[in-house]
């Protein structure tokens, strides 16, 4: 067997057995673009906006965030976040010949579909699949009432040393208590969810939301100062079991769900 095709099917083979033994849960494809400048910045605009997110709507997917970085702007590394929800995990495997056969998509999408080779949509695109925790099934829409550009959500991915420490990560935040810790101090979290498929693993990704950013700043240090947190973190139990963090403060676009 051709190793792309291995690597394919070993890869679809995992998904689908994870699949079988979990069948609790949403999935999550968190699609990560990366850009150079305003004129790929365009076209994946008008990608998302015109082209897939009314197509995924035809589908019934309700729940599609889009969301860009507060640094996009001084970086050069450019990035665009697309969160989708999905029900079962073949659902994810059959997404993209599926959208081909919408001849509204095709057509309200041509400009990125049909890119040349020197002029492309985007510099790279990366996919991570995730799987809810056991505590948060469901994503959950953000209860905010600010603007677009006042509301900042927060990505996190935790990474551990080993998978046996990772899962003492996952323990902590579900019969640890972390999550409950959260919902009580108002972080409106969007998912919690453990990455089955991507390249940082083993790591967990969550994302939380908040009106502004005097309200973030406010939470992480209610959060900081909480009793429960200093007892759970000063806990024997969860020692050292995570050895990198990665934080994404972003803005939700004009067009996302969200």
């Amino acid at each position: 067997m051709h190793r792309t095709a291995l690597s394919v099917f070993l890869c679809t083979f995992f998904l689908f057995g994870f699949a079988e033994k979990k069948q609790h849960g949403e999935f999550y494809r968190l699609t990560v673009y990366h850009f150079k400048d305003g004129s790929q910045e365009k076209v994946l605009d008008n990608y998302l906006q015109s082209a897939l997110l009314p197509a995924l709507h035809r589908r019934g997917f309700e729940k599609i965030g889009v969301f860009k970085p507060l640094a996009n702007d001084t970086a050069a590394d450019k990035l665009v976040y697309v969160l989708i929800a999905f029900k079962a995990v073949q659902q994810i495997a059959e997404l993209p010949g599926q959208l081909l056969t919408d001849n509204g998509y095709v057509t309200a999408g041509k400009e990125y579909i049909d890119a040349v080779y020197k002029a492309p949509s985007y510099n790279r695109m990366e996919n991570i699949i995730l799987h809810a925790f056991r505590l948060a099934l469901q994503m959950q829409m953000p209860q905010l009432s600010s603007s677009p550009s006042e509301k900042i959500y927060e990505l996190r991915s935790y990474e551990s040393a080993t998978e046996k420490i990772f899962q003492n990560k996952v323990t902590m935040f579900n019969e640890g208590g972390e999550i409950p810790l959260f919902k009580r101090l108002g972080f409106n979290a969007v998912f919690y969810a453990e990455v089955i498929a991507g390249s940082h693993q083993p790591n967990l990704m969550y994302m939380t939301s908040f009106e502004n950013m005097q309200q973030h700043d406010a939470h992480w240090k209610a959060f900081v100062d909480d009793p429960e947190w200093k007892k759970l973190s000063a806990d024997p139990v969860y020692q050292n079991n995570v050895s990198h963090i990665d934080i994404t403060l972003m803005h939700a676009t004009a067009y996302s769900d969200y």
